[in-house]
């Protein structure tokens, strides 16, 4: 029974039928490839990108120099010095990461009070030299500036799972 089934499938050419089948009914649905310099995709809000520092509103630096970041990072690619200021707080002279370093593994987002470093949308920060990959504070608070809208948005989209 097994040998005439095969051979009714082979004189039909039930296999090709169905492939071609397939084959037309994905033909005139909507494409899903990008064109992708021009079109880009949809980001979630928990995508972790290009690194940034946060300022508040007044545009002080959010960073108060508690080094948890640096302490949680698996990678050992934070690095801070600080020192205290006039009015008795604490701030960060030095902030640096090294990108290559970096696993993109968050923890440095979540060990954060203040919510200062972040991992941004930015995913396109190809470089040619391994200097540009290490940010300094002024760096990274340039990112938080070019990148405060979409960051503070994704944060609020994040908050009720945090």
């Amino acid at each position: 029974m097994a040998f005439l089934d095969r051979t009714a499938r082979a004189l039909l050419l039930t296999e090709l039928v169905v492939g071609m089948s397939v084959t037309l009914r994905y033909f005139f649905r909507r494409k899903v490839t990008l064109n992708y310099p021009h079109e880009k995709g949809p980001l979630g809000p928990r995508f972790r990108g290009e690194h940034a520092l946060r300022r508040y509103p007044n545009g002080e630096e959010r960073c108060i120099a508690c080094k948890l970041c640096e302490a949680v990072c698996p990678a050992q690619a934070i690095t801070i010095e600080s020192e205290p200021r006039a009015d008795g707080s604490r701030r960060t002279t030095r902030y640096d990461i090294d990108m290559t370093k970096c696993i993109y593994c968050g923890f440095c987002e979540e060990s954060c009070p203040v919510d200062a470093i972040v991992e941004g949308p930015n995913f396109e920060y190809a470089t040619e030299t391994h200097e540009e990959l290490l940010y300094d504070k002024e760096k990274l608070l340039a990112n938080g500036d070019r990148w405060e809208t979409e960051i503070a948005r994704n944060l609020a989209a994040d908050a009720p799972y945090r």
